[in-house]
């Protein structure tokens, strides 16, 4: 891959363009990012939109472990019932039971802790920014031309949808087949395998039930963590509304995935792969990463067989 930007993140930069940014002159860019490496990905994108004159506001929590200030935008954050310190605390201290190798059942329980407390903490951070009325008045009054977010959490896509803004999804993955059913895009599961199954687009009759008994436990993980969501969207749109609803007001979805490393399956004239956009500086993996991943991997197959059985 050619140094600098590759082809895929200029086409994406047009893509954005194309959804509602005037061709004369830049154009206000609205981000609700999420944590983590998906707003290292995202960061990219931010900043060829700003080198090519668009203005960019990003909206985040006040406590924030990579999200913050710099020149290529402006910040605005919003308070959240917690601290740097007890944020930061409760992300590395569990991040460890990753690396925990003695006993997967005992690690099982613990990460699903975890989990849920995490659930909870960004959930609390969700409701807050719906909540400010002082920020969504000073949002609704800014004349944003695109919203920029990641639905992996829906906060920001029920925003968009709140604000009436033409929407840009940049996102990896969704569980659940979420994503299918928001684009009603067809997902059949005789020749898709499903994330982690290790099944490949050619299936004998056993292995396509264990791909659609496969999704049945994480349909029930994905209900329990956003319900909420849709009673945060309902509360604020003053209607009931589904997820599902909140995510179909996107006008383009950007998936970071490449048909290198995924099986073929139908897509949409809406939904683009942009797979590889922040790979400019390759890097190989530790052996610790793959032992990591591998842990990983290990647990989450417990957890859909214990969901299976119990």
């Amino acid at each position: 891959m050619a140094p600098g930007f590759p082809v895929p993140l200029q086409g994406l930069v047009g893509l954005l363009l194309l959804c509602a940014l005037p061709w004369t002159e830049g154009g206000k860019v609205l981000v609700i990012p999420v944590e983590g490496s998906h707003w290292l990905s995202m960061r990219d994108v931010l900043t060829e939109l700003h080198a090519r004159g668009h203005q960019i506001m990003v909206v985040a929590p006040e406590v924030s472990i990579y999200i913050k200030k710099e020149d290529f935008f402006t910040l605005k954050t919003y308070a959240v019932p917690y601290t740097n310190q007890g944020y930061k605390r409760t992300i590395t201290h569990n991040f460890n039971l990753v690396f925990e190798t003695r006993n997967y059942v005992k690690t099982f329980f613990k990460l699903s802790k975890f989990l849920k407390n995490i659930s909870t903490t960004v959930l609390k951070s969700c409701r807050n920014l719906l909540h400010n009325e002082t920020l969504l008045r000073h949002l609704n009054s800014s004349s944003f031309d695109v919203v920029l977010t990641d639905p992996v959490l829906p906060c920001g896509a029920v925003l968009a949808k709140y604000l009436r803004i033409p929407t840009v999804f940049f996102l990896l993955y969704l569980p659940c087949d979420i994503d299918s059913e928001a684009t009603q895009c067809p997902n059949p599961s005789s020749y898709i395998p499903s994330l982690l199954t290790r099944l490949s687009d050619h299936m004998s009759f056993l292995q396509r039930v264990k791909n659609m008994l496969y999704l049945l436990p994480l349909k029930y993980l994905c209900h329990i963590t956003f319900t909420p969501y849709e009673s945060l969207a309902s509360e604020l749109l003053q209607r009931q509304v589904s997820l599902v609803e909140v995510l179909n007001h996107a006008s383009v979805w950007l998936f970071r995935k490449d048909f290198v490393f995924d099986y073929p399956r139908p897509i949409l004239p809406n939904m683009v792969f942009i797979g590889g956009i922040n790979c400019a500086n390759r890097k190989p993996l530790s052996q610790v990463c793959i032992e990591a991943i591998n842990i990983l991997c290990r647990i989450y197959f417990l957890l859909l067989t214990f969901l299976l059985v119990f």
